[in-house]
């Protein structure tokens, strides 16, 4: 953002937000131009508030923003999508905040990423269109790890670097891939990883999205990799993910209160 620019538009998606003050709220928000900002909505929770209704998490909004002597100020929002099927449904919350975490969590502030800014769009579109959360998610996580460098080696041992046969192997969270049976034996922090889902993950890695969500995986497979999957993006960001035990209790039947900015 050149340093002359006082005001600017920007569209983005609502990652974070939580009350300032009296009236305002702070957003954290991921946008095309710029990449991550925080930025104050003034009056926003007033009743009469303009941009209150636009500036819901997950919404894709275009803003119109002045830069202040700290955080920014928007002075004009007009949501282009506010995806209401994931509003209206707890599980489709969990799935959209998982995909909002990760971003997040792999991302600094300030930084432009059109690539991550067209996943999480493509994300949220398809959860909110009815698609099949489980392969959304799978997809947007192989994704998302391509676009930031940690994209997992599925095809060679990543310790001895021979061909992967088709057999059960290990996944190292360390190394950041598959590890043939004699190296996987050999590494106690390795997790074994079956056949399936390992053909799963690399269905998902080297598809498109269309071609990738025609598979029909088990409900096994996909709680075997989902485990695999937030143990490795925990081990890659150094903290434990917050959404999956929202996601997984919703899935379980818990009554649950639905905070209206956290997830959980």
């Amino acid at each position: 953002m050149a340093e002359r620019e006082r005001i600017y538009h920007a569209e983005v998606v609502i990652l974070r937000r939580r009350d300032l003050g009296e009236a305002d709220r702070l957003l954290t928000v991921f946008s095309r131009e710029h990449g991550k900002l925080r930025q104050i909505a003034k009056g926003a929770r007033r009743p009469q508030s303009r941009k209150a209704g636009h500036l819901e998490l997950f919404n894709r909004v275009r803003l119109l923003v002045a830069r202040g002597r700290g955080l920014d100020i928007i002075t004009q929002a007009e949501a282009i999508e506010s995806y209401p099927h994931i509003h209206a449904d707890l599980l489709l919350v969990g799935y959209a905040g998982y995909a909002i975490e990760l971003l997040d969590h792999f991302t600094v502030d300030a930084e432009q990423n059109t690539k991550l800014f067209k996943l999480i769009g493509e994300a949220l579109a398809r959860l909110d269109q009815g698609e099949v959360p489980s392969s959304v998610i799978r997809h947007y996580e192989l994704r998302l790890l391509d676009a930031v460098g940690f994209r997992p080696e599925l095809f060679r041992c990543v310790s001895c670097g021979t061909d992967i046969r088709p057999e059960a192997q290990f996944f190292s969270y360390e190394k950041g891939g598959i590890l043939c049976p004699t190296c996987g034996g050999q590494e106690h922090s390795a997790a074994p990883i079956s056949l399936p889902a390992l053909k799963v993950l690399r269905h998902f890695q080297r598809s498109t999205y269309k071609v990738a969500a025609k598979a029909k995986v088990r409900t096994s497979v996909h709680v075997e990799i989902d485990q695999l999957m937030e143990s490795f993006l925990g081990a890659l960001l150094e903290r434990r993910l917050n959404v999956p035990h929202f996601i997984r209790r919703v899935q379980n039947g818990a009554t649950i209160q639905q905070e209206s900015d956290t997830i959980p």
